[in-house]
């Protein structure tokens, strides 16, 4: 089931019925409703699926309570490592298997050594990412001693799967999350109100902006060769607005969904597109997965605090494995590779925190320093999101190559309907940039506004949703 689409409309006003009006305030019967709700969620979409995520649940819930029960070290780790092993086990047979499958066979056949390679025919099970990251963090706090296990499985089982984050975020810590489901929930209007219009948002970023973008960026990439310089990089722009439209559009959803039920979700979108260099992009851009990385790979690799070879060791491998978490396919490792050389000339120069407040706070507009740093920096994201975006390096090159040919700078060849499509797209930044100081856009806009103009806005924006929807598409980071 996904978001934009006429099941969830039905779906979720009979949940949050049930959730607040037949269940009495019961906190076990929530939790129950929730979670029974949230695997009806997940099975709608592939039910054979289903016992792969509550085995995942089982394990770690099990291997948990194993590891603080253990009697010595030894048996702790053997039941921590039994846990990591079987979890990276299955990412890795569904997700990379026939990625290193394929790649060993490329390889042996680069040397004169042809072999007829076995590859798994299975399609990738949605969320398996998000949720598998859920399980790890919780397990390796444990372990670490950070946290006690949860001996309620249902409370266990909710926090792993409560259908807003299931299937793409954002990757929640047992710390934040857990206190909250075992924690009594009292409705509140005015927390309604709110989450109904971050999804409002949300859904307008998705459908209206990423699915808009969604046709050119498909045109131009999947025939690139056809195309002008000029055209190439607006295909490369309109990818760029797309993949953040629809993922932030997703976890705005989610968080908005989340806080209908009294849950607070992680942010998981900071308008990374406002950054000003590429450490200020990153700590603005899926949060959730890049502060997870920060404390379960690079600190415990020494982060910044080895020498020099150290810290580029350390910021190479985050941001490669962080690419390579994306997808089985060369293009995210370069992509990540290619973030780690944006990033090391802060990192070396001690100037990758400077610019930890928002942009122009207070203030209209931006200084013209801060401008030309915005400019910069969107323009390293989009360089980046073509390997993003090719179907294999071959094509990103090329894609690059066709970019600087003699007609960059003449008139890009894009059909007339892609003119609404970039009129939405300053639409939406307009509103983001006014919006910014707040934790989603709307959060803060347009509440001071004359009561009829508010709803005039809110019903435009759903106007355009619901004319400009066409065919349901799922969210991008549904194969990740």
């Amino acid at each position: 089931m996904i978001f934009n689409s006429i099941d969830f409309a039905l779906f979720l006003p009979i949940v949050f019925c049930l959730y607040w009006f037949v269940t009495k305030g019961s906190l076990s019967i929530q939790n129950i409703l929730l979670l029974a709700s949230s695997y009806f969620f997940y099975a709608y979409w592939d039910p054979r699926f289903l016992f792969l995520l509550i085995f995942s649940t089982f394990l770690d819930y099990f291997t948990g309570i194993k590891m603080h029960d253990a009697k010595d070290e030894k048996h702790k780790k053997f039941w921590f490592w039994l846990s990591i092993i079987m979890n990276i086990g299955f990412l890795g047979v569904f997700k990379y298997f026939n990625f290193f499958a394929e790649s060993f066979a490329l390889l042996l056949d680069k040397v004169g050594l042809h072999v007829d390679i076995w590859t798994l025919q299975v399609i990738l099970p949605v969320g398996i990412s998000f949720y598998t990251f859920h399980g790890l963090s919780y397990v390796i706090d444990i372990y670490k001693n950070r946290i006690k296990p949860e001996r309620k499985f249902f409370d266990y089982a909710l926090f792993v799967s409560f259908f807003p984050l299931l299937v793409a975020g954002p990757i929640e810590r047992a710390t934040h999350l857990l206190p909250q489901i075992q924690k009594i929930r009292v409705f509140n209007y005015a927390r309604a109100v709110d989450g109904l219009r971050q999804i409002l948002w949300g859904l307008f970023k998705k459908v209206v902006v990423a699915d808009g973008c969604a046709e050119y960026a498909n045109l131009i990439f999947n025939s690139s060769s056809d195309y002008s310089g000029s055209t190439l990089v607006m295909g490369a722009i309109f990818f760029t607005f797309q993949i953040y439209c629809d993922f932030s559009g997703y976890s705005d959803i989610a968080l908005g969904t989340a806080r209908l039920f009294g849950i607070e979700l992680l942010k998981n979108f900071s308008f990374p597109y406002f950054s000003r260099d590429i450490a200020e992009f990153w700590r603005r851009w899926h949060i959730s997965l890049s502060t997870w990385f920060r404390d379960y790979l690079y600190i415990p690799l020494g982060g910044s605090k080895g020498g020099l070879w150290m810290k580029i060791r350390n910021t190479f491998i985050i941001f490669i494995v962080s690419g390579f978490w994306h997808g089985a396919n060369w293009t995210f490792v370069v992509w990540g590779a290619l973030n780690a050389l944006y990033f090391l000339p802060l990192m070396l120069t001690n100037s990758n925190r400077s610019n930890m407040e928002i942009v122009a706070q207070g203030k209209y507009f931006p200084t013209i320093r801060e401008f030309a740093g915005m400019i910069v920096t969107f323009t390293m994201a989009v360089f980046g999101w073509i390997f993003f975006r090719s179907k294999d390096v071959t094509h990103a090159f090329d894609f690059i190559k066709g970019i600087f040919t003699d007609d960059l700078f003449h008139k890009p060849n894009l059909p007339e309907l892609a003119d609404l499509t970039i009129f939405f797209i300053f639409f939406m930044l307009i509103i983001e940039w006014f919006g910014r100081e707040g934790n989603y856009a709307l959060e803060r806009f347009g509440l001071r506004w004359f009561t009829p103009f508010r709803w005039l806005f809110y019903c435009f924006l759903i106007v355009c949703i619901i004319v400009l929807s066409g065919k349901e598409q799922e969210f991008i980071y549904f194969q990740f």
